[in-house]
């Protein structure tokens, strides 16, 4: 086991990450964070430091249509969701922030929702 612990290691990756990915105000950054039961996804323009549009398993919207769903398929839902409400917004393009965690999984399923849903990245 890791002597450090895995939040640990996982913030580390996502310092590292967080070094070479910046979101400015026409490309802003798509962050996710990836808890045990939920997924959150915001976009935040970093040079203001404000967050643009956000959404998540436990937004209303979000929590009516996912009974019975898996945590992967509900992060579809979210990803879609965030890219409809940031084309409303007027956000094409953004870059994605995957938290230090492997793209994989709910990560991936929420980004490649975002794409599919008009997002680019």
């Amino acid at each position: 086991m890791n002597a450090r612990g895995s939040k640990a290691t996982r913030e580390m990756r996502h310092r590292r990450v967080r070094r070479k990915i910046v979101g400015t105000t026409p490309r802003p950054r798509l962050c996710v964070f990836r808890s045990l039961n939920h997924i959150y996804a915001q976009v935040i323009d970093d040079s203001t430091g404000q967050t643009l549009v956000s959404m998540s398993t436990r937004d209303p919207q979000v929590r009516s249509r996912t009974d019975g769903m898996k945590k992967s398929e509900k992060a579809e839902l979210v990803g879609a969701l965030l890219a409809e409400k940031a084309s409303n917004e007027g956000i094409k393009q953004v870059v994605f922030d995957r938290g230090g965690y492997k793209y994989h999984g709910r990560v991936k399923a929420l980004a490649e929702a975002a794409r599919k849903a008009g997002l680019e990245f």
